[in-house]
């Protein structure tokens, strides 16, 4: 049984479904809840769980009575196809609750996370939580394992896929020619998240942060990468902008630019780690909303918000959060880099050794997660 409500989680559920099947043979039969990704491996999901992938306390408040409703439904699954064990992908507060009605339904099913709730910067007692609800738990970040060992939850670490991004067919040459950009000209490549309320708060800071940088240097080349689905609010939030930016849309364009620029202003979350692999220096912004901010401030322990800082225990790249994220700040970060080669160089090599933190010596992370997997399936039941 294999349990993913995200995107992210569709495509982790998709890989180790594929991983699975060859170390198990045609004999695997496949039942739980997954996007198209997991439909495409066989996995028939009782309903779309696009529905479900929400953000935000505030968010998740609403959200609630779906996601008690839909737990009940996933619980179900077990109880009438009685799998072997059940993965249970990211998704923290969806795979909780599915948790607990799994050990009502099916006692003896053995129950592995996969992908740790984030513990290390706000609400280490979820470490606890866990231990208490799962057999196992298989972690994508090395730095993970010692919060839930320590609350004896059986932990081990497989490795992060998106580390082996393949950046081969990026065409950074192409890219430059589109944007009519020279090899020696500058390029600012601009991301200001993949979420609705990320674009609203970010996109008129990072447009600050542009229009002090250009003012200065009229040649700088600027690029925007537009998240899919949000290239309508995008273009909106632009139109306050003085001059407006490459737009790049598509995963193709998104790669070649990340290669092709000379540095890059991101909102935190995924892509930084793309970038790194990219060999792109970047500054990260973020900000939260009025609402969850006062939230966050209290709950937050961490120094660090992007992952290979955290890794390195280091600002490896510059991070301005909430009121730090202003245009005046991130346009002098971003000047240095700009303006200094060294400096650019020096960051990109910082960036790839937190990398290699990042990997702990794992070369194949879902095949690492197929083989857990597949050893606790050979103890049988709990």
């Amino acid at each position: 049984m294999l349990v993913a409500v995200e995107p992210s989680g569709d495509s982790l559920g998709a890989a180790l479904a594929a991983a699975l099947r060859r170390r198990l043979g045609r004999g695997l039969r496949l039942v739980g809840v997954g996007g198209p990704l997991m439909a495409a491996q066989g996995l028939a999901s009782p309903f779309d769980p696009s529905a479900l992938a929400v953000v935000g306390v505030f968010n998740a408040l609403a959200a609630y009575p779906e996601v008690l409703r839909r737990a009940r439904e996933t619980a179900a699954i077990a109880g009438a196809q009685q799998p072997d064990a059940a993965v249970l992908i990211d998704a923290w507060g969806f795979n909780l609750r599915v948790a607990h009605r799994l050990r009502g339904v099916v006692p003896s099913l053995p129950l592995i996370k996969y992908v740790a709730p984030q513990v290390w910067a706000t609400r280490p007692g979820r470490a606890r939580t866990l231990a208490r609800t799962v057999d196992c738990l298989l972690t994508i970040h090395s730095f993970d394992a010692p919060w839930f060992e320590a609350e004896g939850l059986p932990t081990t670490f497989v490795g992060n896929p998106a580390l082996n991004r393949d950046f081969s067919t990026a065409d950074p040459e192409g890219f430059r020619a589109a944007i009519g950009a020279g090899p020696a000209d500058r390029i600012l490549l601009v991301l200001p998240g993949s979420r609705a309320g990320e674009v609203d708060r970010l996109t008129p800071v990072f447009g600050e942060a542009v229009r002090r940088l250009t003012a200065e240097r009229p040649d700088l080349r600027v690029a925007l990468g537009v998240a899919d689905g949000m290239a309508d609010r995008v273009k909106a939030r632009l139109a306050s902008w003085p001059r407006r930016p490459h737009l790049v849309e598509g995963e193709a364009a998104r790669v070649s630019a990340m290669r092709a620029a000379t540095v890059a202003l991101a909102c935190s979350g995924t892509v930084t780690t793309e970038l790194a692999l990219a060999g792109c220096p970047m500054v990260v912004g973020y900000k939260l909303g009025p609402l969850t901010h006062p939230v966050a401030k209290v709950l937050i322990r961490t120094r660090y918000i992007t992952l290979f800082n955290v890794a390195a225990q280091a600002f490896v790249a510059p991070e301005r959060v909430q009121g730090a994220c202003r245009g005046d700040v991130l346009a002098a970060d971003l000047a240095r880099l700009l303006d200094d080669a060294p400096a650019r160089e020096a960051q990109v090599a910082a960036q790839t050794a937190a990398l290699e933190i990042m990997r702990g010596g794992v070369v194949d992370p879902i095949g690492a997660a197929a083989d857990a997997v597949v050893s606790i399936l050979s103890r049988g039941p709990r």
